[in-house]
């Protein structure tokens, strides 16, 4: 009885077994290779046929690359040194191409001494732009950022050192407009003095303010013309003048579009539903020629500022709409938390519901901004030499007449560069937001 007892026990171990490797199907590569690309009959074949399409891709795109020929001048050289180096019929790209027009894709017909002015303009712009995107600056540096575009103006146009001084000075005037409308009647006559009070100024007294000043002192650099603009700087300059103008004329257009004042509601409705539902190309059109007809007689309105005022525009009625979609998102008692709290409808904006709001919208704001940028190449069937349009005039030249893919492989890598970083940047912004309100 006793020794059936005994079998019957359970059996208790006294000490831990030593650690082992798990088995190697279930660790590492094998592991993630079993899980993602082999888990199933399906998965198995689409893994291959994908891999087959990869190898096909790669093994006709890479040695085109890596085997292009930089040191002719000419494509008929280029097939000459191809035909010596690798025999005669072999695909390879010709980046010769790029390495003696890539100044003129980059700067269009700019003046090559003056190449130093875009460049520091460029800098410029990251300077007064990283305020804006990385918190962690000291806010003062925000006035180096509302004084960027100015600076940058007459870095890139030139003449008289006056004509942005006495432009930027506007805006003074339009602040002090808004002081003296909000402290008589409200801020809603302060917003209107702050709109019509400077394009006023802009209008009548700039100009005649610009010509006395430089009769007395004469200060500026050499004056390039807009028709000398070009390549990618001409795209870099009209996407981010408009990225940058469309965002603050989008919100009020959304704010304005929610507002409870009738003709305010009805204007912003009316100038959203009209921009919008028109093609870009219509607008530059419109821009390039029927505005003319719209001006005083001899008025000469320089053709990109045309072109970026349509953009902006454009730009800002797809802002408006995304932003309104932030301001819906919001539930309704953040609104009435700012009434509850004492606020005015400008601070409960600005405090409260504009940052949520915003914060929603980030997606769809920047998907808007890569998507206007890579717009900007609809430029060129109104006359303008952006990147695509300088390629065509460079393959209408005896030297590289037939030559293609090289181009627009370039200039696709410099549209892709400026569009993913911008992506990049959203998404950290999103993370950042998202740990700061947990």
């Amino acid at each position: 009885m006793s020794d059936t007892h005994a079998q019957t026990q359970p059996f208790v171990r006294g000490e831990m077994l030593p650690e082992s490797e798990p088995p190697l199907a279930e660790k590492g590569a094998v592991k993630w290779l079993r899980e993602n690309l082999f888990s199933g009959w399906l998965n198995i074949l689409l893994t291959v046929v994908s891999l087959y399409v990869i190898w096909v891709v790669l093994s006709t795109v890479v040695p085109w690359t890596v085997l292009g020929i930089w040191d002719a001048d000419s494509l008929t050289g280029c097939r000459e040194i191809r035909d010596a180096r690798y025999g005669e019929g072999m695909e390879v790209a010709c980046w010769a191409v790029i390495a003696d027009r890539w100044q003129q894709l980059l700067f269009g017909f700019y003046p090559r001494d003056l190449y130093a002015r875009p460049v520091l303009a460029l800098l410029v712009f990251f300077a007064g732009i990283a305020p804006v995107l990385f918190t962690g600056l000291p806010r003062k540096l925000l006035w180096g950022s509302l004084a960027a575009p100015f600076v940058m103006y007459w870095l890139l146009w030139g003449g008289s050192i006056w004509g942005p001084i006495v432009v930027a000075l506007g805006l003074a005037v339009g602040a002090l407009a808004f002081q003296v409308g909000n402290r008589a009647q409200g801020a809603l006559l302060g917003g209107i003095l702050a709109i019509v009070v400077p394009i006023l100024y802009w209008l009548f007294l700039a100009g005649p303010l610009i010509r006395a000043l430089a009769s007395v002192l004469p200060i500026g650099i050499e004056f390039v013309p807009s028709d000398d603009f070009g390549g990618f700087m001409l795209s870099f300059i009209i996407g981010i003048a408009g990225i940058t103008l469309s965002l603050p004329l989008g919100i009020l257009l959304a704010l304005g579009r929610q507002s409870d004042l009738f003709i305010i509601n009805k204007v912003s409705v009316a100038f959203i539903e009209i921009i919008r539902g028109v093609p870009l190309i219509v607008w530059l059109f419109t821009a390039s020629l029927l505005l003319n007809y719209f001006l005083p007689p001899g008025t000469n309105f320089d053709l990109m500022l045309r072109v970026i005022i349509m953009v902006t525009f454009f730009a800002s009625a797809y802002i408006a709409e995304v932003v309104r979609g932030g301001l819906a998102a919001l539930p309704k008692g953040q609104y009435e938390a700012g009434d509850a709290l004492g606020l005015d409808y400008a601070k409960s904006m600005r405090l409260i519901i504009l940052p949520q709001a915003l914060k929603i919208a980030i997606p769809g704001i920047v998907n808007t901004f890569i998507g206007l940028f890579k717009d900007t190449t609809l430029v060129v069937f109104i006359g303008l030499l952006d990147p695509i349009g300088l390629s065509n005039s460079i393959r209408a030249t005896t030297d590289w007449n037939g030559i293609y893919w090289e181009l627009f492989v370039f200039i696709g890598i410099l549209f892709f560069i400026c569009c993913y970083s911008m992506g990049r940047y959203s998404l950290a912004l999103e993370r950042k937001l998202t740990r700061e309100n947990r």
